[in-house]
């Protein structure tokens, strides 16, 4: 039987046997069609609904190799049972809110992340804030974040994040250090206590962090790029100030954790920043109540740390000279951007420009035969002022970068809500974008020139035997 009696056979409401008999294909067919009475007829029928029947049987085996059948007639959740149910909300935009409790913690929060991030921010917790015989402590009491505390091991208070589906992080830096982690917004706000917890200090905790920084320590002290950073901190600042001490350092002792932790990771002054938060006046409450009994500590008055300018070289034979060339950069974020933005416009190939606490300026790497040119490049990069139409686009890069990192994740979202809190007081995506728009050409342009009147700070690290020296490079401006 061909494949066009089958189909026929099969969309037929009745059986039209003369019909069928056509499609028979040998002469025993033929005959047993052509034969008279009802046995006759019988047997061509029955011959024909065999034949029809294997047809089809084959066919529906061969189709069930690469269809899915009735599965594909039904809906999800009929060929899952159990999926949860959705209920997706329309997005919004987001609106911020700001307050400052009694013990001195600025709350912002924000309510239209979909995740969860609770950030506290302690801002005189980096290395900058360091006693002379305190160097290391800030990179040590980073890694004592979720230590012991409050009548809590580390255990507990780690297995009630966890449970909870958090993420805890925490950073650190020159000029700040940050714990906090990432959730689900309806299980957060239970686990703020943790972020306050009265340290106990117990030994082997102490013992663990000082040892992990350490290994950071070695790690870093490891990466050239790394080294660089510290060692043009050292040119900007001086290099036995705190600010110019190296920030991955291992010399803490468990004295100095705990000196500079007592003095430093207190909430006068600190920055708590919630994204995904609905309930702005709830969710301050249950932040006053979890920190009722953590530690005030005293108002600290922040104090600008004196640029310098100078010069570090390291030598090493790597077969490659790094060179970075910095100046101190303006007090507004927004216009450090922009002004990072402008000289990235006017770098060459092989410069690129970076904005960092403090400091503006540009980098440059190069073998050992084309050391030598890349002081000229770096110079080239930075002594001029743009142009309007120049201060314009790098104007739109330098707010784009910012309103993208709103949309980053909830974690990038809570850094800049606290960045901004820190400088200005207050949060908004408006205030933000308005910030980058006010700015104008003379503004770059009384900050390059501010930039040409300074000291630069220089610092190289490598095969710097051709690079020119500090004095040859400071020549070119002022």
């Amino acid at each position: 039987v061909t494949e066009r009696a089958m189909m026929v056979a099969l969309r037929s409401s009745s059986l039209d046997l003369e019909h069928i008999g056509r499609f028979f294909s040998n002469e025993e067919d033929q005959h047993a069609a052509s034969g008279d009475g009802d046995s006759a007829w019988n047997t061509m029928a029955s011959l024909a609904l065999s034949r029809v029947a294997a047809a089809a049987q084959r066919r529906a085996l061969g189709g069930s190799v690469t269809k899915r059948g009735f599965a594909s007639m039904l809906t999800a959740v009929e060929e899952f049972p159990g999926v949860p149910a959705t209920t997706p909300t329309q997005a919004k935009a987001s609106t911020a809110s700001v307050t400052t409790l009694p013990n001195g913690v600025t709350v912002v929060t924000e309510d239209a992340s979909s995740t969860s991030t609770i950030s506290l921010t302690f801002p005189n917790a980096g290395s900058g804030s360091e006693a002379v015989a305190e160097q290391g402590a800030a990179l040590a009491n980073k890694c004592m974040a979720f230590k012991s505390g409050s009548g809590l091991s580390s255990a507990v208070i780690l297995r009630n994040i966890e449970d909870d589906g958090a993420t805890p992080f925490s950073t650190a830096g020159r000029t700040g250090a940050t714990v906090g982690y990432t959730g689900a917004p309806d299980k957060v706000t239970r686990l703020v206590p943790l972020l306050a917890t009265d340290c106990s200090f117990e030994k082997w905790d102490v013992r663990d962090a000082i040892k992990l920084a350490g290994a950071e320590a070695d790690d870093a002290n490891s990466n050239s790029q790394i080294v660089l950073t510290e060692q043009l901190y050292a040119a900007a600042y001086g290099a036995q100030t705190s600010m110019g001490r190296q920030y991955y350092s291992p010399g803490a002792s468990f004295a100095t954790v705990k000196s500079f932790r007592d003095r430093t990771y207190v909430l006068n002054g600190a920055v708590l920043a919630a994204t995904g938060v609905s309930d702005h006046e709830a969710f301050v409450r249950a932040v006053e109540h979890g920190f009722s009994e953590a530690k005030v500590g005293e108002a600290v008055e922040a104090v600008a740390p004196a640029y310098m300018g100078g010069e570090t070289r390291v030598a090493a034979s790597t077969g490659y000279a790094h060179v970075a060339l910095a100046f101190q950069g303006p007090e507004s974020q927004a216009l450090s951007n922009v002004l990072k933005q402008c000289i990235s416009l006017a770098c060459g190939e092989g410069v690129s420009s970076f904005s960092a606490p403090g400091l503006i300026g540009v980098y440059g790497g190069a073998d050992s035969a084309g050391a030598s040119g890349i002081a000229d490049a770096l110079c080239a990069a930075v002594s001029a002022a743009p142009s309007a139409d120049v201060v314009e686009r790098a104007k739109g890069l330098a707010k784009a970068e910012a309103l993208f990192a709103l949309d980053g994740g909830s974690q990038s979202l809570a850094d800049a809500m606290t960045k901004s809190v820190l400088e200005t007081g207050t949060f908004s995506a408006e205030g933000l974008a308005a910030s980058y728009d006010s700015i104008t050409a003379q503004d770059v342009g009384a900050a390059f020139s501010a930039m040409a009147k300074s000291n630069p700070a220089m610092a190289t690290v490598g095969d710097i035997t051709s690079v020119p020296y500090h004095a040859t490079v400071a020549s070119r401006f002022g």
